[in-house]
């Protein structure tokens, strides 16, 4: 397993940590995997009952790496979630589309499917694919400075990858949240239902260690079937179609991005989707 990401038990509880503390916890291929390792590893442990996903240093994760020096986004790796063939070398949209199908939608899909339960343990930013990691997990606790947001608008892109907006919030709080790219505070986040807990951070792994250590003492086969449910609701609502429609209209903006600038990202990069954001 890569240093990348950290793992540990706490008793019933395998707490799996993405380790890039320097770049806020970018997310670039070798993490992803990374991660995957170490959930298939806590699936597998009879003794782990619940996994919670956290992010060392000052925040959760600030999302995709576009612009580290680890950014490895024209390399291949070994396919674990999609059954595509291997992006690299490829052409034009084919390229990306590829990747992220199987980095980013697929693995995503993959890991809300994990039969254990996952908690997400939230502090500073949160942000475009760190959202996508915090909802694929099936509660989210966060520290009183964590904030949440999707700018992906400035590149003209309509939401991240796993669309999960209108879910997880209302359809206009959704609207809003892409239209502005504005940070959302951890109160307002659980004020709509986004998260579950607030916490100073001081308590922030206590109470997430904590509350995950109630939920592993119930029988373990009732967890999966009880997440099963509600996964299998929120399918029937719509969300797997709509993540589905929304992937095709997040790809053909990559493409006129390509076409009329730069480069699929209309040329930002980490700092310019910092700038001016409330």
């Amino acid at each position: 397993m890569s240093e990348t990401v950290l793992y540990e038990t706490r008793g019933p509880v395998a707490v799996v940590t993405m380790n890039r503390p320097a770049v806020r916890n970018a997310q670039n291929a070798v993490m992803t995997f990374a991660l995957d390792a170490a959930f298939t590893r806590a699936l597998q442990d009879d003794a782990v009952g619940v996994i919670v996903l956290a992010g060392s240093g000052d925040h959760f994760s600030a999302g995709h790496d576009i612009g580290t020096p680890e950014r490895d986004i024209h390399k291949s790796f070994a396919r674990v979630s999609t059954m595509w063939w291997e992006h690299e070398g490829k052409p034009g949209a084919e390229n990306l589309f590829v990747r992220e199908q199987e980095l980013y939608l697929g693995m995503c899909r993959r890991w809300r499917e994990m039969p254990k339960p996952v908690v997400a343990m939230v502090q500073g930013a949160c942000v475009a694919g760190g959202l996508m990691l915090a909802w694929t997990c099936d509660l989210i606790i966060a520290s009183d400075d964590a904030f949440f947001a999707d700018p992906v608008m400035k590149m003209g892109i309509p939401g991240v990858e796993y669309f999960a907006h209108p879910y997880v919030m209302s359809p206009r709080q959704a609207k809003e949240f892409l239209f502005l790219g504005e940070r959302m505070p951890a109160a307002e986040a659980h004020r709509i239902g986004m998260i579950n807990r607030v916490v100073p951070r001081a308590s922030l792994e206590a109470e997430t260690l904590g509350v995950a250590t109630r939920i592993a003492a119930m029988p373990r086969f009732g967890l999966a079937l009880a997440k099963k449910a509600i996964n299998q609701a929120e399918d029937r609502m719509g969300l797997r179609d709509t993540m589905d429609a929304t992937f095709a209209l997040h790809h053909v903006a990559h493409a006129h991005n390509a076409m009329t600038s730069t480069d699929h990202l209309a040329g930002q990069d980490a700092k310019s989707m910092a700038k001016g954001l409330k």
